[in-house]
């Protein structure tokens, strides 16, 4: 006879946070997308019934997937429901469309809202902080499908995964010292784990955007593939060296070609990358995921916490006062920054005078409205 006090099978308890109420569909973007996709061999085909991958998907494709305020809470939802649904075996991170992952923060957001709010864009803060504390706490494996750009607080989202697969299209890189904040969402906590000291503070501070191939060849990414189908055959980003040799005393890997081949390349690009094909891409990806279903779950998730928790111990460290600064600093370079690159199609510049800034800092003016207005650009004719 069984005791009463005793588990009985199929009895639970729903552990869920969340409803989709953060969620949407292609044609609510701007949104996240969620959903549960069957878990399936990707040698034969066959599906695992009752188990499934959890996709969480960027959709802004119009602004290149940067995300909303909105957008942020669908992503806390979605990985914290991945992590507590007892049939997901996985979780797989990504953005709609052929060009962009993402690209980080709505520009036009913080500029015509958070901007002179600070206390306001402290309260965003701490949400951007959840977003990435939902990621590093979930407990399944997450694998950040790179589908295209990987730019600031995307790339800073996209380091808080345990696995990347790209995109050989996808660049890689920071945008903050250009545009007017830090990268104190991740990438100054995580790119000197993933890069040497000397990488991770060129790529912080530079704004260069890297190559999938340059960023696999430093190991921040765990492979690149190629997208492009043209005539039915595979064909590798044709702007990039994809060949290691010696030019100038210095190997060259994953560098953009020069010249007349760059733009060839580039206008080969533009015809094709509308219609780019992610198979190769997407069967990378499944392979990981069935390699995480075939190991015991509880022994998966604390080998992958062990590993996440250097990653955690800097930026734990870190958010709390990154939050103060970057709030803060809306009143002041932010508030520049942003508004440069949102009036860009006013001006046709996205960045302000530095030195016509800094010669004003020089010079020790106030920083006030007038300050500000000899910094920005002016409207085209």
């Amino acid at each position: 006879m069984a005791l009463e006090w005793m588990p009985r099978d199929n009895e639970n308890k729903d552990h869920m946070l969340h409803t989709d109420v953060h969620w949407g569909t292609d044609a609510d973007a701007p949104c996240v997308v969620y959903e549960k996709r069957p878990l399936t061999n990707p040698k034969t085909g066959e599906v695992a019934e009752g188990l499934y991958v959890s996709w969480i998907r960027l959709n802004n494709p119009k602004q290149y997937n940067s995300y909303t305020t909105e957008m942020v809470k669908g992503v806390i939802a979605g990985f914290e429901n991945a992590s507590l649904d007892r049939s997901v075996v996985a979780a797989v991170f990504t953005g709609t469309g052929p060009y962009s992952f993402c690209t980080g923060g709505n520009t036009k957001e913080y500029s015509e809202f958070y901007s002179l709010r600070s206390d306001e864009y402290g309260q965003y803060m701490e949400l951007f902080n959840h977003m990435v504390d939902s990621i590093l706490a979930c407990k399944k494996p997450v694998v950040c499908r790179v589908n295209g750009m990987r730019v600031a607080g995307g790339q800073e989202i996209g380091m808080a995964c345990d696995l990347a697969i790209s995109s050989d299209l996808a660049i890689f890189g920071q945008a903050g010292p250009k545009h007017g904040s830090a990268p104190d969402g991740g990438s100054s906590d995580f790119l000197p784990w993933f890069l040497n000291m000397e990488d991770a503070m060129w790529n912080c501070v530079s704004c260069e955007m890297w190559t999938a191939y340059k960023m696999k060849m430093k190991n921040l990414i765990s492979k690149c593939v190629p997208v492009l189908k043209i005539d039915g055959q595979w064909v590798r980003n044709p702007m990039i060296i994809t060949d290691k040799y010696i030019q100038d005393g210095e190997i060259v890997y994953g560098e953009y070609k020069k010249g007349d081949e760059l733009k060839e390349a580039r206008a080969l690009i533009k015809q094709h990358q509308a219609n780019a094909d992610f198979e190769l891409l997407d069967k990378e990806v499944d392979n990981i995921v069935w390699t995480f279903a075939n190991l015991f779950p509880g022994c998966l998730i604390k080998s992958i916490d062990s590993v996440r928790a250097k990653k955690k111990f800097f930026w734990d460290y870190s958010k709390n006062y990154n939050r103060h600064w970057l709030a803060a600093n809306m009143g002041g370079e932010a508030f520049l920054g942003f508004g440069a690159f949102n009036t860009k199609r006013i001006t046709g510049q996205d960045t302000i005078n530095f030195l016509k800034f800094r010669q004003n800092i020089a010079e020790c003016k106030t920083w006030n409205m007038e300050m500000f207005a000899e910094v920005m650009g002016t409207p085209k004719e």
